[in-house]
């Protein structure tokens, strides 16, 4: 009877721990506890919405531009996850139609002119170890070249802001408007 108890209870506990571990493995991450907080910015381009999800860095004394964020390099034009957007309807994106879909949203900055970048893959994380993007270049739907701008305020946190014209990314000094129609 002794030995039937212990082995009862042996099985019991290794059903919890394994039970236990499987709940783990399978709760999704809470990312609103990650430093880069997830954020969404959303508006209307005639009958279509267009919606922008993405991670907020924040500056934290660091020099971003050509630095953090290097010029000549494709960035995911966030954190964490590659940052997407998802349209319902067609657009038209930096002058070019973008069918409706969800795609990610990449960024080239250079000195001068940046390349935005509209790519079909989704749900990837942003970048490899290596610190390069995990964007495969064969999956771009769209590329145009956007001019950026010196902000008028400092913005310590990344953000993106839907006005009637587009959309504008706005990070440390820095603003860079995307026409949409």
């Amino acid at each position: 009877m002794k030995q039937s108890i212990k082995v009862l209870t042996i099985s019991l506990i290794c059903l919890f721990a394994a039970n236990s571990m499987s709940f783990a493995q399978t709760t999704p991450p809470d990312k609103s506890k990650r430093p880069s907080q997830p954020a969404t910015a959303s508006g209307k381009f005639g009958n279509s919405t267009l919606t922008i999800d993405y991670s907020s860095p924040a500056v934290k004394g660091r020099k971003v531009w050509g630095e953090l964020v290097p010029y000549d390099k494709v960035w995911r034009a966030g954190a964490n996850e590659a940052t997407t957007i998802t349209t319902d309807g067609e657009l038209t994106v930096a002058g070019k139609k973008l069918p409706a879909g969800k795609y990610s949203f990449y960024v080239m900055p250079t000195e001068k002119d940046w390349t935005v970048i509209v790519n079909s893959q989704t749900g990837q994380w942003g970048i490899k170890r290596g610190g390069e993007t995990t964007r495969l270049p064969e999956n771009d739907v769209l590329t145009a070249s956007v001019t950026p701008k010196k902000s008028s305020i400092f913005n310590e946190n990344l953000v993106y802001e839907v006005t009637k014209d587009g959309f504008v990314l706005k990070w440390e000094n820095m603003e860079l408007p995307v026409s949409v129609k």
